[in-house]
């Protein structure tokens, strides 16, 4: 309940008080906070898994569990502190709300006839007198149609919103409609993200030593998936965009679509290096006599693993941070805690479909009496034919992402780009 209310609306949040339309610089100065974010939250599950774990190691649970404690009180204790410095928007009615209302009101108009998109009779805020509804699923348009002017109230608001709704209601549920097919593309990369049980698997069975006297703990190597999240977004924010701007003579952007893409090749890239080690640990542990022997350590180095940790650190530094910088930018400014929320919907739905994938896979190759792919014994099992079929799924879902990325057309920071007082270079 904790992380619920604080990983959507903090981050929403943080971005609330530096969003300002009229910066001219205000996609870079997003763009720039949505990485720190990430990276700082990377930072923080870095010195948990070091720093807290060692402490509870060596000086006792009540330490361990004590000094995350104090750190949340001093947490909460700023939070309240700065209370009246930040920008805050009030909230006069609940989103969903507003949602359900337009699909209610919609639904019971259906049988009216579509109106020209510069009619008169839309039911509109009183403050944007000019708001007209868009082409895109003009079927909810029907939601904001006056039938009888009896229905709008003298101070221009409707007087019954489960009759009728205003421009800006439907705008605001076709714009999340639009954005549910580039946000189902993400779900693929979770998945292979949440399959960090097998390399632990692996790396038991491998020689984990750094030297002769240290050992790197089978549930560490995510830690290289975490460095390379926090490595990137340095280098990227204050080395790589600054140096491109400079030779380039303006200020240089990556699109958020283009870094979606990028992290869904590199999810892609990272599952199919986990196939190669996973088929030459397997070759090399049965060449070695260990074919019954999954708790025997083999004479190969668990630092092949690496890559495909780095892998997936480099797919969360692209597709991750750019995902929330895309719903954040696409989403109306009413709906800011439902756009940075599509991440970690993501995440959830993408635990219960890697679930299902395995238990799948697992049930068809047992059938007939066989020993299936994922088995107790990993040296017996075929993880690499595992990690082939996420591989293939990867590769559909990266074709499937390009047609709904092409289906969506031109997103905020491309329209900004086009526009003709704009001088900076988007990829």
């Amino acid at each position: 309940m904790g992380t619920g209310g604080v990983r959507p609306n903090s981050l929403a949040f943080g971005a609330e008080q530096i969003d300002n339309k009229n910066n001219s610089n205000n996609k870079r100065v997003l763009e720039s906070f949505f990485g720190w974010y990430y990276a700082s939250a990377s930072a923080a599950v870095l010195i948990a898994l070091t720093v807290i774990v060692y402490i509870q190691d060596h000086a006792g649970w009540k330490v361990g569990f004590g000094i995350p404690v104090i750190l949340m009180l001093l947490s909460a204790l700023s939070f309240f502190v700065a209370s009246r410095l930040y920008v805050k928007t009030e909230v006069k009615k609940s989103i969903l709300t507003n949602l359900v209302q337009v699909i209610v009101v919609a639904f019971k108009n259906r049988k009216l006839p579509h109106q020209p998109l510069n009619s008169d009779g839309w039911q509109y805020h009183k403050d944007s007198p000019d708001s007209l509804p868009t082409k895109r699923l003009r079927f909810l348009n029907k939601a904001c149609i006056i039938q009888n002017p009896n229905d709008v109230t003298p101070d221009g608001i409707g007087s019954d919103p489960w009759s009728l709704c205003t421009v800006e209601q439907t705008e605001e549920l076709k714009a999340l409609i639009r954005v549910i097919p580039m946000w189902s593309s993400g779900v693929m990369m979770a998945i292979n993200f949440s399959q960090s049980s097998f390399p632990v698997i692996q790396a038991r069975t491998m020689d984990r030593h750094m030297g002769p006297n240290f050992q790197i703990p089978a549930g560490s190597f995510s830690f290289f998936t975490i460095a390379i999240i926090t490595l990137w977004v340095i280098l990227y924010d204050r080395f790589i965009i600054p140096l491109a701007s400079k030779i380039r003579g303006k200020p240089v952007h990556l699109g958020v679509k283009l870094r979606m893409g990028i992290g869904l090749v590199f999810s892609t890239m990272a599952v199919v290096v986990s196939a190669i080690v996973e088929h030459v640990r397997r070759k090399e542990a049965i060449k070695q006599g260990l074919l019954n022997s999954p708790q025997t350590v083999m004479a190969m180095s668990a630092m092949w693993l690496i890559p495909q940790y780095c892998l997936h650190g480099s797919a969360e530094a692209f597709s991750a941070i750019g995902q929330n910088e895309f719903y954040y930018s696409e989403l109306p400014k009413t709906m800011p805690s439902i756009a940075v929320s599509l991440v970690l919907l993501g995440l959830a739905i993408a635990s219960l479909l890697a679930s299902l994938i395995l238990n799948t896979v697992e049930r068809i190759t047992k059938h007939g009496g066989k020993e299936g792919w994922i088995t107790t014994n990993i040296n017996r099992g075929r993880y690499d034919d595992y990690y082939w079929v996420l591989a293939i799924m990867s590769l559909v879902n990266l074709f499937y992402y390009v047609a709904c990325s092409w289906a969506y057309g031109p997103c905020a920071d491309e329209m900004a780009k086009n526009k003709p007082e704009t001088s900076d270079v988007t990829f």
